[in-house]
C-alpha cells in the first residue's frame, strides 16, 4: 500500500511519501512513489502517486517520455501555461493508461486504479495541488481543505486536522507530517520507511533537494519517541473516569 501526503502553506507546499509496496505479508519492497520536473526560474511539478504499480509507473513514464518529445503534438506538462492544465493532461493521461491495462471485455477497472497527488506552480499562476481521481478528475486544494492524501489516510489524518497550520514554518510541518507517518507506520505494516521528502518555497521556481529519511535517522527516532512520550504524559494528566 501507500501513504503520501501533499500540504499547502501560506510559504509554500511540502510532499512528503512513503516508499514501502508489498505483494502479500513477505514480499516487501522499496519503490520510489515522488516524481518532479523542474524548470528553473519557470516551473516545478511534483507528482505522489499510490495505487496499483504497473499503472502508476506507466503514468510516470508516459508524462516524462512525451515532455522529451519535440514534434507536432499537443502541449506536455512542461508546455501548458497553467497547473489546472497540467492536472487536466495528468488525469487524462491516468485514465489513458488504465483503460490501456483492461484486458478484452473487462468492465472494471480496480486491479488497475491509481490515484495522484499533484502539486507545483507554474510562472504567472500560484503555488498549488490537485487530487487526481482514477477516473481522469480531480479536484484542487482550498483553505478548507488544505491537505491531501492517498493511500493509508486515517491513521495520519487526526494529527494533521487538529495541528495545521498555514503560518507553520516548513521545519514545523516536517515534524508534523513525521508525527502522521510515524503514526501510520505504527499501525499498518504495508505502509513504511524510507520516507521522500520535498519542499517548496513559493515563487522560488526552485526543488530544495532534501535526503531520504531512513529508519536510522536521528531527527525521526527523537520524533517518534517524543510523541509516544506526548502522548503518555497528556493521558496521565486527564482526569480518570469514575466507575459507579
Amino acid at each position: 500500500m501507500t501513504y503520501c501526503v501533499g500540504l499547502r502553506l501560506n510559504k509554500g507546499l511540502v510532499f512528503m511519501s512513503d516508499t514501502r509496496t508489498n505483494a502479500g505479508v513477505d514480499n516487501f519492497s522499496v519503490t520510489k512513489k515522488m516524481f518532479t520536473w523542474n524548470v528553473p526560474g519557470e516551473r516545478v511539478i511534483t507528482l505522489m502517486t499510490a495505487g496499483n504499480l504497473a499503472t502508476t509507473q506507466a503514468l510516470v513514464s508516459l508524462l516524462d517520455e512525451r515532455s522529451k518529445v519535440v514534434a507536432e503534438r499537443n502541449p506536455t506538462l512542461l508546455e501548458l501555461p497553467t497547473m489546472f492544465e497540467i492536472a487536466r493532461l495528468v488525469g487524462s493521461t491516468l485514465k489513458e493508461v488504465i483503460s490501456d491495462s483492461r484486458p478484452d471485455g473487462l468492465e472494471a477497472s480496480s486491479s488497475f486504479k491509481a490515484s495522484v497527488i499533484l502539486g507545483g506552480q507554474v510562472k504567472g499562476g500560484g503555488a498549488t495541488m490537485f487530487m487526481i481521481y482514477p477516473e481522469g478528475n480531480f479536484i484542487e486544494i482550498t483553505d478548507d481543505n488544505p491537505f491531501f492524501q492517498i493511500g493509508e489516510a486515517k491513521y495520519g489524518k487526526p494529527i494533521l486536522v487538529r495541528a495545521y497550520d498555514p503560518e507553520m514554518s516548513f521545519e514545523d510541518t516536517i515534524k508534523l507530517l513525521l508525527v502522521s507517518f510515524d503514526s501510520t507506520i505504527k499501525a499498518n505494516l504495508s505502509v513504511g520507511l524510507p520516507l521522500d521528502l520535498q519542499v517548496y518555497a513559493k515563487d522560488s521556481f526552485e526543488v530544495i533537494e532534501r535526503p531520504r529519511i531512513e529508519s536510522g535517522d536521528k531527527y525521526y527516532q527523537a520524533v517518534s519517541s517524543g510523541w509516544g512520550d506526548a502522548l503518555r504524559n497528556a493521558l496521565a494528566q486527564l482526569p480518570g473516569y469514575e466507575l459507579k
